[in-house]
C-alpha cells in the first residue's frame, strides 16, 4: 500500500513538472489562450500568469499560426513530434497549411553518449560488449527521438547496425501520452465542437502506435513478415535480422549499402536509370498494399535505398499499416472506380470502407463524386496525381460527414509519399499505370475457384449455425412474450395472401439444410484437393456446386413463384 501510494505521487509529481512545461512553451509561442482554457494557468509560476490570454500577432515577419505549433511541437519533445507527425496524415481534421507544417517536424535530436549505448547493449544482451562483436562504433549513424544506430561487426565477421533506444524514453513517453490522453479529454469537454474529432480516441490510436515503435522486438517481427512476403522477388533486399542480438531495447540487423533513392545524380553515375528505380519502387508499393496488406507507412527518401540491378530496400520499420483482406479488396474497388471514373462504383466502396449505412443520402453523394470526377479524373492519366486525388476525395466525405477509419490516412500518406519520390525521380512517371493492374489482379483472384469455394464454405458454415440455434433463438423469443417483455405491433395487410401452408414450409427448409450441406461437402473436396483434377481443381467438388447451383436456382424459382422472396 505504501508503495502504491509512493508511486502514485511520483507520478503526480512528474506530471505537474510536465504541465508547467507545456504551459510555458504553449505561453511562449502565443498559445495561452489554449493553456488557460484547457486549466493549465495554476501551473505556471505566478508572474506569468497575466500573460495567459495574450496572443502573437502573425505578419510577414511573423511566424504563422501553423509554423508556431510545429516549433511548440517540437521543443516539447519526442512524443509530441511523433503525435504531430501522426496528425499529419489526416487532412480529414487539420487545414492545409497545418498539415505542410506538420510534415516538416524534424525527428532528430542530439545523440546521447556512446559509451552509454554501450551499457545499455550489454545491459539488455546480458554479456561484455567484447563478447558480442568484433567492433561497436560509439559514435552513432544516426540519432532520432526514440532511438540511435551504432555501426558494429559481429564475431562472425558479419556488418551490422545496432538500433539502441534512447534511455528513459519510456518513462518520458508513458508520462507525456498520460499527460495527452486527459488534455485530450479536456478539449472534448471544454472546446466547443470538439468532441466531433473524437481527440480522445485519435490519441488512444496514437498511443497504441507509438508504443508498438518502442518495441524493438515489434520491429524485428516486422521486418521477418516483410522478409515473407517478398521472398524471391529480385526487385527488393530485406535487411537480415539477428534475434541472437535483438531485445525490446536493442535492434541488430544487416548493415545495408546503397545510395539514397533521393540522390539522382548519385543513380545516374552508378550507371542505375531512375525511371526504372521509379516503377520498382512504386510497383512494390503497391504490391505490399494490395498484395500483402502489409505496408511500409513511411516510405520517405531517407528510408529508401537503391542497390546495383535496381534492387529497392526500404529501412525502417517501427510503423507498419494492416490492412484486412475485405479492406483491400474495396480499395481495389475505389481504385477502379477512379480509373474508370465510375462514380457509383466510388460511391459502393466508400460505403464499404467507412461502414457508413446512411443510405438514402447515396444520390446525393454519387452526385458529388460525379462533380469530384468532373473536376479532377478527366484528364490524361499521367496528369493524375493519386496523392492529391485521395486528399480531394478525403475533403468530399468530410463534407457528408463520412468517418473513414485511421488506417485509411495512413494509407493515403504513403501513397502520397512514394508517389512524390516516383515523380522526383521520373517528372512523367504514371502511377496510375502501375496501380491500376494490381487492383484488378486483385478483383480477378476474388472471382478464383479456390476463393469462391473458401467464400462458400464459411457461409455455409454460418448458415449451418444459423439453422442449428434457431430453435434455441425462437424459444427464447417466446419466452419473453410470456413475461411480457416483448410488444409487437401488427398492420394487417391483405393476410389472406400471405398465408402458406406448413408443407410448404418444412420442404424448402429440409432443401435448405440439404443445399447448405452440400456446399460444405463440395467446399470440402475442393479445399482439400481431392483427385480427379480438372485443371487443378477437383472436379467432385465442381460437381457439388454445380448440383448446389441448380438446387439453389430452382428453390428461388419455387420461392418467386409461389410468393415473395
Amino acid at each position: 500500500m505504501v508503495v502504491n501510494r509512493f508511486t502514485a505521487l511520483a507520478r503526480t509529481y512528474r506530471h505537474v513538472q510536465r504541465y508547467r512545461e507545456i504551459a510555458m512553451v504553449l505561453l511562449k509561442h502565443g498559445f495561452g489562450d489554449l493553456a488557460a482554457t484547457l486549466g493549465l494557468r495554476r501551473h505556471l509560476p505566478f508572474r506569468h500568469r497575466r500573460a495567459m490570454q495574450a496572443g502573437v500577432e502573425e505578419g510577414p515577419a511573423l511566424p504563422t499560426r501553423a509554423e508556431r505549433i510545429r516549433l511548440a511541437l517540437e521543443e516539447l519533445g519526442p512524443t509530441f513530434v511523433k503525435l504531430g507527425q501522426f496528425l499529419s496524415t489526416r487532412r480529414d481534421l487539420l487545414p492545409d497549411a497545418l498539415i505542410v507544417e506538420l510534415e516538416r517536424l524534424q525527428d532528430t535530436v542530439a545523440p546521447f553518449p556512446g559509451a552509454e549505448a554501450r551499457r545499455i547493449v550489454e545491459r539488455e544482451l546480458g554479456r561484455p560488449i567484447g563478447e558480442l562483436f568484433r567492433t561497436f562504433s560509439e559514435p552513432p549513424l544516426a540519432s532520432a527521438s526514440v532511438a540511435q544506430v551504432h555501426e558494429a561487426v559481429t564475431l562472425e565477421g558479419e556488418r551490422v547496425v545496432v538500433k539502441v533506444r534512447r534511455p528513459g524514453i519510456e518513462s518520458t513517453v508513458r508520462t507525456d501520452l498520460e499527460i495527452i490522453q486527459q488534455l485530450a479529454g479536456m478539449t472534448e469537454r471544454l472546446v466547443d465542437g470538439a468532441e466531433v474529432f473524437e481527440p480522445v480516441r485519435i490519441v488512444q490510436h496514437f498511443g497504441g502506435v507509438l508504443r508498438r515503435e518502442l518495441d524493438f522486438l515489434s520491429e524485428a517481427a516486422h521486418v521477418e513478415r516483410f522478409d515473407r512476403c517478398f521472398r524471391g522477388d529480385a526487385r527488393i533486399h530485406v535487411p537480415h535480422i539477428r534475434r541472437d542480438l535483438t531485445t525490446e531495447c536493442v535492434l541488430t540487423m544487416e548493415y545495408v549499402e546503397g545510395i539514397k533513392v533521393s540522390e539522382i545524380d548519385a543513380l545516374r553515375a552508378a550507371g542505375l536509370d531512375p525511371e526504372t528505380v521509379a516503377q520498382h519502387g512504386v510497383e512494390l508499393m503497391f504490391e505490399q498494399v494490395f498484395t500483402h496488406g502489409f505496408f511500409h507507412a513511411d516510405p520517405h527518401p531517407g528510408n529508401i535505398l537503391v542497390q546495383a540491378n535496381h534492387v529497392i530496400c526500404f529501412l525502417d520499420y517501427g510503423m507498419m499499416g494492416v490492412l484486412s483482406r475485405r479492406y483491400r479488396e474495396q480499395l481495389s474497388n475505389l481504385v477502379l472506380g477512379l480509373v474508370n471514373r465510375d462514380e457509383r462504383q466510388i460511391t459502393s466502396a466508400i460505403f464499404r470502407l467507412s461502414g457508413y449505412s446512411r443510405y438514402e443520402r447515396v444520390e446525393v453523394i454519387e452526385a458529388d463524386a460525379a462533380d469530384f470526377i468532373e473536376q479532377h479524373l478527366y484528364r490524361p492519366l499521367e496528369d493524375i496525381r493519386i496523392g492529391e486525388v485521395l486528399n480531394e476525395l478525403t475533403r468530399m466525405l468530410i463534407v457528408h460527414d463520412i468517418r473513414m477509419p485511421p488506417q485509411f490516412f495512413i494509407l493515403t500518406k504513403a501513397l502520397t509519399t512514394i508517389e512524390g519520390v516516383g515523380r522526383r525521380l521520373s517528372p512523367a512517371f504514371d502511377v496510375i499505370q502501375h496501380m491500376a493492374p494490381l487492383a484488378k489482379k486483385l478483383l480477378r483472384q476474388r472471382m478464383g475457384a479456390r476463393r469462391l469455394a473458401s467464400e462458400f464454405f464459411y457461409s455455409a458454415l454460418e448458415l449451418q449455425a444459423l439453422i442449428r440455434d434457431l430453435p434455441s433463438d425462437v424459444a427464447e423469443v417466446l419466452r419473453l412474450f410470456k413475461r411480457g417483455e416483448v410488444r409487437v405491433k401488427f398492420e394487417h395487410r391483405g393476410l389472406e395472401n400471405m398465408i402458406h401452408t406448413h408443407d410448404q414450409i418444412s420442404n424448402r427448409m429440409v432443401f435448405a439444410i440439404v443445399l447448405a450441406a452440400l456446399v460444405v461437402g463440395s467446399s470440402i473436396m475442393v479445399l482439400s484437393d481431392i483427385p480427379p483434377k480438372w485443371h487443378g481443381i477437383p472436379l467432385l467438388g465442381v460437381a457439388g456446386f454445380l448440383v448446389s447451383g441448380l438446387m439453389g436456382f430452382s428453390l428461388l424459382y419455387s420461392i418467386l413463384k409461389h410468393g415473395k422472396l
